[in-house]
């Protein structure tokens, strides 16, 4: 286990955790190009999703990232994902994103975000992974690959460790991501089962729309106690 020195969140800090776990759905958005991406974010945007996770992956993600940043009046939360390490946080945070997620825990990248004031949500597969980057000071985990794991994972985790914020991310749809938060989880992520490829490709970002409509109402429907 790395040891590492966290530091207390900052109110910024904070407030933006509280807003993007209020929100309950991040969209992951893994693309192949910008002016693609960018379109099916201002979709996913009119679908009601307001908070958007731009993984390095996708070509020009930190210049989507700073078009972004500046728009929508700072409704939209941006983050940055599949961040492996310190510099490309602080790139990340350069351009304007207000989060930072990893598939996995680096301790470099969790002490970085918080020297620069951001939240990081680092991945993590296992019990021990969870609470060590817990321990480090994520202000959320995401539990990745989910898929493989399913919501009981996350009501047994929590039943031990009921402290823990966790966000399932990978098999995570529309349709189920009821069963997620009513498991424990603190918010979800959704890739390609909202922002699929394949419709982008296809120019039909009214299903996008759709689909953002779909996953904001049903997790308010969990968060309002009707389902």
């Amino acid at each position: 286990m790395t040891t590492t020195v966290s530091t207390p969140p900052s109110d910024a800090r904070r407030a933006t955790t509280d807003r993007l776990l209020a929100a309950g759905a991040v969209a992951v958005v893994r693309l192949p190009d910008a002016a693609h991406t960018l379109r099916a974010v201002e979709a996913i945007v009119d679908g009601g999703i307001v908070a958007i996770e731009l993984t390095m992956t996708t070509p020009g993600a930190l210049d989507v990232v700073e078009t972004l940043a500046g728009r929508h009046d700072g409704a939209l939360l941006v983050g940055a994902g599949s961040v492996l390490d310190a510099a490309t946080a602080r790139r990340a945070v350069d351009a304007g994103a207000t989060f930072v997620v990893s598939p996995v825990f680096r301790a470099e990248v969790v002490l970085e975000a918080q020297r620069l004031g951001v939240p990081a949500m680092p991945g993590a597969f296992t019990p021990t992974e969870i609470l060590d980057a817990h321990a480090a000071g994520a202000d959320a985990v995401k539990v990745f690959p989910a898929d493989t794991l399913g919501p009981a994972f996350i009501k047994g985790v929590l039943g031990p460790m009921p402290f823990l914020r966790l966000m399932p991310t990978g098999g995570v749809t529309p349709e189920n991501v009821g069963s997620w938060l009513r498991a424990g989880a603190a918010a979800v992520g959704l890739g390609s089962a909202l922002v699929d490829p394949k419709l982008v490709a296809a120019g039909d970002f009214g299903a996008l729309r759709a689909r953002a409509r779909l996953t904001r109402d049903n997790v308010a429907a969990v968060r309002e106690g009707r389902a």
